[in-house]
């Protein structure tokens, strides 16, 4: 297939939606006509799973290797960075001539080496962290009017987040209309907290039990106003035809709605998070005329995040180097309707870690065919029980003992990479300013402060960050409690606003991340790098407290801490570091 006759290639990946909230899948009152009629003529994988949770799913989906190997199987405490080795879907298309286009959640890392540019994107306009308003984000983001960074580079917007990243995916498009593109939109909507519109809350109105429900359908339903405005605009320009455009959610639905409301959840048992099949059975739609997919149609067999970037490639006619590898497979016979006895023999596990380092065993699922099985000796049978409610390991040992010996080979192919550090780099030449924040900082616990509202209200951590310093010379440490855009002092507290924000359009539980702020007493700033003295100054009323100190090129453990004489020990949220020479 030559360059310019490969398909166009568009991912649209929701956040926290799951499989259930579409009128398509049976939801009582939701309203996403345009993903419904995408629904309609699109094929539709009906056994495809994920991660349990953003950061490891998107690992997969980027890599096609199980995310727990790739070094993302949490979403915060160093354990959401992409190895720098791996080869993502990104790098394969660019390097097959392909225009790269990434817009909105990336959620596997902030700093060099693993921001979306440094992992084959051309052009990149994201927030930070996994969500808008936490702590690696821009100062004071609330979904509305936000700064975004565009390329490494703050820059503001005017409009609500969903809109702004289609908007900003469809100019993308236009301009390389006349050349094949890979567009990668990935909605932080709807993940909490549930900020929206007033009008697209409305839409649910008297039909929910709790306002967080209607928000969290409200972002739904905008982001299918938006896909319906991005079909419009592919068949304006005359290209959705030889356009791969597939549809998706990255994990189960969102855990924090299911605490608060009997929501709908298409009988599943489980949420994010869960080893259960709510909690990793997700949409896969794909669409594209001109390669004979279309017309309506399931695929039912057992698939997964892995299988996605082998089955892009394929279908784009890009070949593989024989240096890289896959642990999922080219799903295009499935999608061109063949099928195969060999579907059914394959095994896929899944599971939940949220640990610093991974736990055997530790919420697992184990998959084939119907066969689930979960946490090593419960055994469910789709086919009978699909909402995993009676147990037959039982009845079955040869099942359960089949499906743990897959599990032990899954435990060694992925295990083999646990163990490794993940540093995030200083002194590289494409980024002057490395920056280290308390979302990725590393604790036995990964107890770490994540998110605007915890630094609002000083909430305390300690942890160090693995780091490599990619120049000897000498390195500047800023320690700070508040990011540099937002203008405090070390010590200063917050009383009342900061920063404007849509109080019409936040729940008013969720200020917390947008205004006021508990002053620290901190007197001292002190920073540790493995394998060189400590350092420590006095901190008075400035925003920082500067450090010096000069460093060989490589791998180090940094740590850094505020304290005073009456018990505080608190990491720093922030730490600037710079090469001075």
């Amino acid at each position: 297939m030559s360059v310019s006759s490969r398909p166009n290639v568009i991912l649209v990946l929701t956040d926290d939606q799951g499989y259930p909230p579409l009128g398509a899948h049976g939801h009582p009152f939701i309203q996403t006509p345009n993903l419904d009629r995408f629904h309609g003529d699109a094929v539709r994988f009906e056994q495809f799973h994920s991660g349990t949770t953003c950061a490891p799913t998107r690992a997969g989906l980027m890599t096609g290797h199980y995310c727990n190997s790739t070094g993302v199987w949490h979403t915060i405490g160093g354990r959401s960075l992409l190895r720098q080795d791996e080869w993502t879907l990104a790098n394969a298309l660019g390097e097959a001539g392909y225009r790269t286009g990434m817009f909105g959640k990336w959620h596997l890392g902030d700093e060099y080496p693993y921001r979306p540019q440094d992992r084959g994107f051309q052009q990149v306009v994201c927030h930070g962290g996994g969500g808008v308003s936490q702590g690696p984000d821009w100062w004071g983001n609330d979904y509305f009017d936000d700064t975004y960074q565009v390329n490494g580079v703050p820059t503001p917007f005017q409009g609500y987040c969903t809109d702004v990243f289609f908007r900003e995916a469809l100019d993308f498009i236009e301009a390389n209309q006349d050349k094949p593109f890979f567009c990668y939109i990935g909605t932080n909507a709807p993940h909490g907290p549930y900020n929206v519109e007033p009008e697209y809350q409305a839409l649910y109105a008297g039909k929910t039990s709790t306002e967080n429900y209607a928000r969290f359908l409200g972002m739904i339903s905008n982001i299918d106003t938006n896909f319906g405005k991005l079909r419009a605009k592919l068949a304006e320009l005359g290209i959705e035809d030889n356009t791969i455009l597939m549809f998706m959610s990255d994990n189960g639905q969102c855990g924090g709605v299911s605490r608060d409301a009997n929501v709908y959840n298409c009988g599943l048992r489980g949420y994010k998070g869960s080893e259960y099949e709510g909690g990793h059975r997700i949409p896969w739609l794909m669409r594209w005329p001109e390669g004979g997919v279309k017309g309506g149609r399931n695929v039912d067999e057992l698939t997964a995040y892995i299988d996605f970037m082998p089955t892009v490639l394929d279908l784009c006619g890009v070949a593989v180097p024989a240096e890289h590898a896959f642990h999922g497979r080219s799903l295009v016979p499935l999608v061109k309707g063949e099928k195969a006895p060999a579907w059914d023999e394959r095994v896929i596990v899944t599971d939940t870690q949220r640990v610093a380092d991974p736990i055997k065993w530790r919420m697992s699922c184990v998959m084939q065919g119907d066969w689930r099985l979960v946490d090593y000796d419960e055994l469910y049978d789709l086919a009978t029980d699909p909402a995993q409610q009676t147990n037959v390991a039982a009845s079955h040992p040869a099942v359960v003992a089949d499906l743990r010996a897959a599990y032990e080979e899954w435990w060694t192919l992925c295990s083999e990479q646990m163990a490794r550090d993940i540093p995030i780099s200083i002194g590289a030449e494409v980024q002057d300013v490395a920056e280290l924040r308390t979302h990725d900082l590393r604790n036995a616990d990964c107890d770490v402060v994540w998110n605007q509202a915890q630094i609002r209200q000083g909430q305390p951590c300690l942890g160090y960050w693995e780091v490599r310093v990619e120049r000897a010379g000498t390195y500047e440490f800023s320690l700070q409690r508040w990011p540099t855009e937002a203008g405090h002092g070390i010590r200063a507290g917050i009383e009342g606003d900061d920063i404007a924000f849509r109080r019409d359009a936040i729940a008013e539980k969720e200020w917390v991340h947008y205004t006021g702020g508990k002053a620290l007493d901190i007197r001292t700033a002190c920073l540790e790098v493995s394998g060189y003295p400590q350092l420590s100054v006095p901190v008075g009323e400035e925003s920082a407290a500067k450090l010096s100190l000069q460093l060989a090129a490589g791998d180090v453990h940094v740590r850094a801490f505020f304290s005073n004489n009456k018990g505080l020990m608190q990491t720093p949220y922030y730490v600037y570091i710079k090469r001075l020479g």
